[in-house]
């Protein structure tokens, strides 16, 4: 058994998704989030579950992995319309819970430990078996059902009254709640810190009951797929290194802006683009 001291952990599947074509290609949270944090300079490490057919040395490239087996791994397919995506769950992989943990003989010490689940895989009880200074959630793969064709629906975070009290940040985006500004206000006001993510109109902050709306940076988009989770990984980097949370923002929306530009996970930035966008990018100014 052994101890081992992360600056991110990130859990959750990584999951390989379906093409127009038929092919598969990785993704998931755990993947466009962790590969961020490696380029950020961070020492990262994945808690996932997938099958041996998925080569996740080549996913996660200079990332610590701690794969818990299954026959298939995590598949969706996504659907891009005038109307919005429509998605498919066509298999899933092993839950993600304490007893796995405990099945695989180590444990886990984490600066920052980010829950990012896509298909109700994570356990939320994890944290209290994870040691973190620092609980990010984005908890878009706990708001999904899906019927036995695998289509997925939004559905309610059942666990929300309890774990928003204890995360020191949240990530969420208009597509997650159905476009319900009220629900993130309440849900803000549970919770010591949440953004609320607006693809190309960039984001919204709120701490309590104050909220502030970022802009995002232009850029041509080519696929928006995992933006979302190229964020969250900035922001809960950024504030767990000290950024106050809008400059953490815009840090996280100048890099999330960069991953729309590139198909798949060739959007996770180098860290020569995080450095640029770091150096480079200008403070504007802040709407309420």
């Amino acid at each position: 058994m052994s101890l081992s001291r992360w600056d991110y952990l990130v859990v959750g599947h990584v999951t390989q998704d379906r093409l127009p074509d038929g092919s598969l290609t990785p993704g998931g949270t755990a993947a466009y989030a962790a590969r961020t944090a490696r380029a950020l300079g961070l020492r990262t490490a994945v808690l996932t579950s997938a099958d041996d057919s998925l080569d996740l040395s080549a996913v996660l490239p200079d990332i610590e992995v701690y794969r818990i087996p299954a026959p298939k791994s995590t598949v969706f397919e996504n659907r891009y319309t005038s109307d919005g995506r429509v998605q498919f769950l066509h298999a899933r992989a092993a839950p993600l819970t304490p007893d796995a943990i405990r099945g695989a003989r180590f444990i886990l010490r984490t600066a920052i430990l980010h829950l990012g689940p896509v298909a109700r895989e994570c356990d939320p009880a994890l944290a209290d078996h994870i040691q973190a200074d620092f609980l990010g959630l984005t908890p878009q793969g706990w708001m999904r059902r899906w019927d036995g064709a695998g289509r997925v629906t939004p559905g309610p975070w059942e666990e929300a009254e309890e774990w928003l009290p204890r995360a020191d940040a949240v990530v969420l985006s208009e597509e997650d709640i159905g476009g319900d500004e009220a629900l993130a206000a309440r849900w803000a006001a549970r919770t010591r810190l949440l953004a609320l993510t607006r693809g190309a109109r960039g984001c919204s902050i709120y701490i309590g009951e104050r909220v502030w709306h970022l802009p995002a940076f232009p850029a041509r988009e080519v696929d928006p797929t995992g933006a979302g989770d190229v964020f969250a990984a900035v922001f809960f980097a950024r504030l767990w290194q000290g950024n106050d949370p809008v400059q953490a923002a815009r840090r996280a929306n100048c890099v999330a802006a960069v991953s729309v530009t590139r198909p798949g996970l060739s959007a996770t930035p180098t860290p020569e683009e995080v450095a640029r966008c770091f150096e480079n990018h200008q403070d504007t100014k802040t709407q309420r």
